[in-house]
């Protein structure tokens, strides 16, 4: 049996991981390995790019910086989650404010020291996305359209490490990087839905708090029906193996969501729709081992 002691120590390592969201933090460093095979470097040695260890690192320094990220976001959030996510927030709040901004700094300067290890240059990437993480944090998401527009900015700032690194420039890359960076943004816009509630008391000037759900479902539309064009370029235009079922299923599940969109008009039916959007994100992650099937077997050596 635990003693109390023990127990609460527990309690507080969970609450810090849902803090720093470990799941997420986890899925974005099996993204990153999977394009480095997949996309970025498909010509190399799969021992090559798995046992790289400057992509170790920056893929360990980008992990350290969002989860720092996300701290310092519940750090500011911690009023408005108490309203629009009451529960996560009593188990969050059994760290302390002090406590998340020690745990915030240690991991960015360990990112920084890890980036040292690559380049100059890297450190100095690596510090911009912490000031512009911060930024965000502080100011510019309680700022209608500028604050989706960083938050899906900083969510794809990884791959653009990754991709820096292989110095990949092919055009594929770029529309799967548009495709991405819509769904997140048309994302963040849903969150706005479901969050108004907490938004409106701490006074955020998001899409539907100043011009109406009408018009923030209207812009929403917008985004997925831009998000349909790179899906039907990758595949109809660009050779990416069997991932064109899963952009033929996005297409299918994006159409979907546009119905329910527009029929929704409670909190829960947001969560549903954001579920949906972060299911496809997800789904795509793995969906890029489709894009060769027999690729790692045939670069095992």
């Amino acid at each position: 049996m635990l003693s109390r002691k023990n127990k609460l120590l527990l309690l507080k390592l969970l609450s810090l991981f849902s803090i720093v969201r470990g799941y997420n933090v986890l899925m974005i460093v099996i993204a990153q390995y999977l394009a480095s095979i997949y996309i970025l470097a498909p010509n190399l040695p799969l021992w090559k790019v798995v046992f790289d260890l400057s992509l170790f690192v920056i893929v360990l320094a980008s992990s350290f910086v969002i989860a720092g990220g996300y701290i310092i976001n519940s750090f500011y959030d911690s009023e408005k989650d108490l309203i629009n996510k009451p529960r996560k927030s009593m188990l969050d709040r059994l760290v302390s404010q002090q406590t998340k901004l020690s745990t915030y700094f240690v991991l960015n300067f360990l990112a920084v020291l890890f980036a040292s290890y690559v380049s100059f240059k890297a450190v100095l990437f690596f510090s911009g996305y912490i000031f512009g993480i911060w930024l965000y944090s502080h100011k510019l998401k309680k700022i209608a359209f500028v604050g989706n527009l960083v938050s899906a900015v900083l969510a794809i700032t990884p791959f653009f490490a990754v991709f820096v690194y292989y110095r990949n420039f092919e055009t594929v890359i770029f529309v799967h990087a548009i495709f991405l960076f819509l769904l997140i943004l048309a994302r963040e816009s849903i969150k706005d839905m479901e969050n108004i509630a907490g938004d409106m008391a701490l006074n955020y000037k998001t899409i539907p708090i100043l011009y109406g759900a009408k018009y923030a479902k209207a812009y929403i539309s917008l985004l997925i029906l831009l998000t349909l064009v790179p899906a039907i370029l990758l595949i109809r235009t660009f050779d990416v193996g069997y991932m064109y079922l899963y952009f033929i299923a996005s297409i299918v599940f994006l159409i979907f969501f546009l119905v329910l969109l527009w029929r929704s008009s409670t909190k829960k039916h947001y969560v549903w729709l954001h579920n949906i959007l972060k299911f496809i994100i997800i789904v795509g992650v793995f969906s890029i081992l489709l894009i060769n099937v027999d690729l790692v077997l045939n670069r095992i050596l």
